[in-house]
C-alpha cells in the first residue's frame, strides 16, 4: 500500500507493510522502492517496515534547486517524527545509508539500530573504487539505462524531467557527503556496516566508517558488488535481521571492543 504525506513542504510517498517494531528501508540513489524488493516481504514478517521514497525519486516529486543528502536525512528524521512516532531501525543502502548515517548523528532519539549498506562519508572521488565512473557520468548514460526506465515510470514530474534530476544526483556524488569521523564517531545507535566485496566504495572505505563508529560491526557478503541486497538477498537478509533481533555473541579475544570497553 502506498500514500504521499507532506514533509518540509515535500509530497513524499511512502509504502508500508508488516506489524511490530518500525523499521525503514531507505533506497539508493536514482532508485525506487522497487529495488527492496528482494526485502521487504521477508523483513515484513518481524517489523512494521516502512518505505519512503525521496525528493526527486520514485513516486516523490523533485525539487527546486540542488539535492542534497542534508536535506533528504531532514525529511528523514520529518517522516520519523510524523508517520512513524517513535524509534526506528534505519536499513540503508547507498545514498539511502548516507542518509541513515546523518539521521543517526542528528537525532539519536529517532534511532534504535543502524544498517548502512554500501554508505560512503566522503565524496565518490574520495571514497570511490572507480572514481572516474563519476567524472564522465551523463544522465544519458547507458548504465543509467536501467534507473532512468524506473523513474520514467513512476515519477510525478514526467519522464522528460529525468535529465534534470539526473544532474543534480551526479553533482551531489561528485561533491556530497562531507561526514567527519568526528561526527560519526557521535552516532550512539549500534551499527552494522555492510558492503559487498567488490563494491563501488573502497574496502579501506568501508572500513573506515566501521572503525570511526564506536558500536558498530562489519560484514562484507563475497562474491557480491554494490547491488549486494540484489545480489546476495539471501544472505543480506540473514545478516541484517540477526543483526536487528540479537544482542551482540560474546567473543573470546577481543581488541578493538575490548579496549572501547576499558
Amino acid at each position: 500500500m502506498g500514500d504521499y504525506v507532506e514533509l518540509r513542504g515535500v509530497r513524499t510517498w511512502y509504502e508500508e507493510e508488516g506489524a511490530g517494531d518500525p523499521l525503514l528501508l531507505l533506497h539508493g540513489g536514482f532508485c525506487t522502492n522497487e529495488t527492496w524488493g528482494a526485502q521487504r516481504a521477508a523483513f515484513a514478517e518481524r517489523y512494521r517496515v516502512l518505505l519512503p521514497e525521496r525528493r526527486g525519486h520514485g513516486h516523490t516529486p523533485d525539487t527546486p534547486g540542488p539535492l542534497s543528502y542534508q536535506d533528504m536525512a531532514d525529511d528523514t528524521v520529518a517522516f520519523l517524527e510524523s508517520v512513524v512516532g517513535a524509534p526506528a531501525h534505519l536499513v540503508g543502502w547507498s545514498d539511502g545509508g548516507i542518509v541513515a548515517l546523518l539521521v543517526a548523528i542528528a537525532r539519536p532519539d529517532l534511532v534504535r539500530k543502524v544498517v548502512a549498506m554500501g554508505a560512503n562519508f566522503l565524496p565518490a572521488p574520495e571514497s570511490g573504487a572507480a572514481p572516474q565512473i563519476f567524472e564522465h557520468m551523463t544522465p544519458d548514460a547507458p548504465d543509467l539505462a536501467m534507473f532512468r526506465e524506473m523513474y520514467e515510470a513512476v515519477s510525478p514530474d514526467g519522464a522528460e524531467h529525468w535529465p534534470v534530476v539526473a544532474a543534480k544526483l551526479i553533482d551531489m556524488f561528485r561533491t556530497q557527503p562531507t561526514v567527519s569521523t568526528e561526527d560519526l564517531a557521535r552516532i550512539e545507535a549500534a551499527t552494522l556496516v555492510l558492503v559487498g566485496d567488490d563494491d563501488l566504495v573502497t574496502l579501506e572505505h568501508t572500513i573506515a566508517l566501521y572503525r570511526a563508529i564506536p558500536d558498530s560491526e562489519l560484514a562484507v557478503v563475497p562474491g557480491a558488488s554494490h547491488a549486494v541486497p540484489m545480489e546476495r538477498p539471501a544472505e543480506v537478509n540473514h545478516l541484517v535481521l540477526d543483526f536487528l533481533g540479537s544482542e551482540p555473541a560474546p567473543t573470546m579475544f577481543s581488541v578493538r571492543r575490548a579496549a572501547a570497553a576499558a
